[in-house]
């Protein structure tokens, strides 16, 4: 069964069959139009459709022996949600060994037949299931989307979810919460003023789908994500990650992984930070990016000091970006995107000013905040 939760308390038990996505492909699924469903295999493709066909997984161990035993064990399992969903070979050779031989791995792959049985496989994790909604007349309404098939961090994401139902009770929102990606239809946005991704892994979209975001955020439609929902190594989606975010995850410390760090307002005069101080400290995983946000054309509320934690990787990987923005807004046409890197850490959703930060940007891309988006570019609303 999907559950759906609202703000406002009321919790809807709806008669749609969840999809299961550690278990084999449905008649349904296999009907579905996912990304790289057709594309042939190289060593850009996910890992995990690689190791679901075994003579992809062959090639492998066979043109790179002894790769997959080099690399932690969570990087190749196949039950979703999987790391092996947000890696590649590439990624792997990153962490294990020179890359030598991608171009042999390359010609090879490329030479394995794609088959019905590895377009069912591919699609399986993707759904189209679409929950029936009830959302009471004359509230802000707020779709809280929660499918991960890449990296899931439960705590996280449970206490982000109880943070921003509490939050919404309080603020008389309504706001739905489903882990179906078959709710990313233009039936069904049309019906919300924003979307929220709470920590969103992994390619999660059918091609139908992903249209229907784009349609949605470009025609006036309001986008919010944090954290994990932009920290994936490899991305399948560019129009998700170069305009919708605007900024690639490259990654974070890990000596150690998690440091207290100096937050800086960039923008004190906008509406989404004017109320917050002027800085503060906060423990967390701090993410890097390449290109920063600001080179993208964001318009950059918060920053970091990179002198107040180590910014080193994996391996001693410099993580300095100099000009290290971690909250952002964008226009994306006329829609209105706004992302903050903050929130690993469960304790991150109880922080005073994460959540003061979060009720202010939620207000600004529901529309009600201080500006607007038209083609581009951020303006005035009229008082």
């Amino acid at each position: 069964m999907t559950r759906l939760r609202v703000g406002n308390g009321i919790a809807l038990l709806l008669g749609a069959v969840a999809l299961s996505l550690g278990a084999g492909p449905t008649a349904a699924q296999a009907a579905v139009h996912c990304p790289l469903r057709d594309q042939s295999y190289s060593t850009r493709s996910p890992l995990i459709d690689i190791l679901l066909k075994p003579e992809a997984k062959a090639v492998l161990e066979r043109d790179a022996p002894g790769l997959l035993k080099r690399v932690p064990k969570m990087f190749t399992t196949t039950t979703i949600p999987t790391f092996a969903s947000i890696m590649t070979i590439r990624t792997l050779y990153g962490f294990a060994a020179p890359n030598a031989a991608l171009d042999v791995l390359d010609r090879d792959l490329a030479a394995l037949r794609i088959t019905a049985a590895d377009r069912r496989g591919r699609c399986a994790r993707y759904d189209t299931n679409r929950p029936k909604i009830e959302l009471p007349a004359g509230k802000p309404a707020i779709l809280l989307f929660e499918k991960m098939t890449g990296y899931r961090d439960t705590p996280s994401v449970e206490a982000a979810h109880a943070a921003l139902l509490a939050m919404a009770g309080r603020k008389g929102w309504a706001m739905v919460a489903t882990d179906q990606g078959g709710a990313i239809t233009p039936a069904i946005l049309k019906r919300f003023d924003a979307v929220i991704w709470n920590n969103v892994s992994g390619d999660v979209l059918t091609i139908e789908q992903r249209e229907a975001l784009r349609h949605y955020v470009e025609t006036g439609g309001g986008f919010l994500a944090f954290h994990g929902s932009a920290g994936d190594p490899v991305y399948f989606w560019d129009w998700y990650v170069n305009t919708l975010i605007g900024a690639r995850f490259i990654g974070h410390p890990m000596g150690p992984q998690f440091q207290d760090a100096q937050i800086r307002v960039d923008d004190p005069a906008n509406a989404i930070t004017k109320t917050l101080a002027p800085g503060w400290t906060m423990n967390d995983e701090w993410y890097s990016f390449r290109p920063g946000a600001r080179t993208g054309g964001a318009h950059v509320l918060l920053t970091l000091d990179e002198s107040s934690y180590s910014p080193k990787g994996f391996g001693g990987q410099d993580l300095r970006m100099g000009d290290h923005p971690i909250a952002w807004t964008r226009c994306v046409v006329n829609g209105r995107s706004f992302y903050s890197a903050i929130g690993h850490r469960p304790e991150s959703y109880s922080e005073p000013h994460h959540l003061e930060l979060l009720e202010n940007a939620i207000t600004w891309v529901t529309g009600r905040g201080a500006t607007r988006c038209e083609r581009g570019r951020e303006v005035a609303n009229a008082r």
